[in-house]
């Protein structure tokens, strides 16, 4: 995957379409649960916020060492969004994250999601490790992060545990 902007791939039951600020109206529903925050904090965004934040991340960073790769995921049994998945990618590294709606958590999605995210950017033979960032009281992140492969290590930032997957066919280690 060389590509500056994120591709399209697909899970079993879902689709990771890149986000566009035009998400936003069905995504600001998806996300309006104040329970989503309980962790990361803040409170959900209203309409011209989450639209304004879909058009910076569709814009992508504005470092060119730094790519911004952001997808919606779409159920494919019902066409709705269900959440979204991320990956800041620089280098050879990608860190990620995720966020399934509180009406679609329970599913099995996150997991999904995550897997489909993490082997879409091992398989792309430029990314050799992944990294997540899970807050300690966030069980349900760390089976996430721990179905997509990755493992915690004893690397700490802003209160959350670094867990890390590196492709063991590049040569990486894991840690």
């Amino acid at each position: 995957m060389t590509n500056h902007r994120p591709e399209a791939f697909s899970t079993e039951r879902l689709d990771a379409l890149p986000l566009r600020a035009a998400h936003a109206e069905e995504m600001a529903t998806v996300l309006a649960d104040p329970a989503l925050h309980t962790c990361a904090g803040g409170a959900p965004e209203d309409l011209d916020a989450l639209r304004a934040r879909y058009t910076r991340w569709e814009s992508g960073s504005p470092g060119p060492a730094e790519h911004w790769w952001n997808w919606v995921l779409r159920v494919r049994a019902d066409s709705c969004l269900a959440g979204w998945i991320q990956a800041t990618v620089t280098g050879p590294q990608a860190e990620i994250a995720w966020v399934i709606g509180t009406e679609r958590q329970g599913l099995g999605y996150a997991k999904e999601a995550a897997t489909g995210l993490v082997t879409h950017l091992l398989d792309g033979g430029t990314i050799r490790t992944v990294v997540a960032h899970i807050h300690p009281d966030h069980t349900a992140s760390a089976a996430v992060a721990a179905a997509a492969g990755l493992v915690p290590t004893d690397e700490w930032e802003d209160g959350e545990r670094r867990w890390r997957r590196a492709d063991v066919t590049s040569g990486a280690a894991r840690p």
